[in-house]
């Protein structure tokens, strides 16, 4: 049995391997080609794809159908034509094909970024929803008229919503600074609060 490719419709490939035994010296100019039906039988196809496979040779003027004499090769510059064409055709959609998978393949691969991403935001935020004690920090860097005032008079709380936890200065850490405690410029305070705390604070000391 004469193999064919596994590319295209059966009746294409039919036709390519005819085409390539032609190029290939199996049949001379002017030989009769076997029959369609000793052609099914050799590439396990039906007359009917034996026959649309011919066609095909035919109007490319490969082989020539006449009355009484069967099928006859016509020329093997046309076959080789059809056989370069036909692969090269093949190949850019085999690369359309392949560069489609890729970019459907990367489209997945940040579909699946973009949930992960998401889902770690989500389950941050719902950490922080039910334990909101990580404290910010901020550094006191530049003057501010609530600086050298006693924490009291800051209303921190009423400002920005932050609950003043920590001071830290010159290396030394004062936990939980009473209302008589005073800030000064270069201190590292710790705070909790919202979301909005941070902002609200750093727009207050900076």
């Amino acid at each position: 049995m004469d193999k064919i490719s596994q590319k295209g419709a059966r009746y294409q490939q039919v036709a390519v391997a005819l085409a390539r035994q032609i190029v290939e010296g199996k049949y001379a100019i002017g030989e009769k080609i076997k029959s369609r039906t000793t052609l099914s039988s050799n590439f396990n196809v039906s007359p009917e794809t034996a026959r649309k496979a011919i066609t095909i040779l035919v109007d490319l003027d490969i082989v020539e159908v006449k009355h009484g004499s069967g099928v006859r090769v016509l020329s093997r510059e046309n076959a080789a034509i059809f056989l370069s064409k036909y692969h090269a055709t093949n190949s850019l959609l085999e690369l359309k094909k392949e560069l489609e998978d890729q970019i459907l393949q990367q489209k997945k691969d940040l579909d699946g970024i973009s949930k992960t991403v998401t889902n770690i935001l989500a389950q941050t935020r719902d950490i922080n929803n039910r334990f909101p004690f990580e404290p910010f920090q901020l550094v006191l860097s530049q003057d501010s008229d609530y600086l050298g005032r006693q924490l009291k008079e800051l209303n921190l709380w009423q400002e920005t919503g932050a609950t003043l936890i920590g001071i830290e200065r010159q290396e030394e850490l004062m936990l939980s600074p009473g209302p008589y405690a005073m800030l000064e410029k270069g201190d590292r305070i710790f705070f909790v609060g919202d979301e909005l705390t941070y902002s609200r604070m750093k727009n207050l000391f900076l």
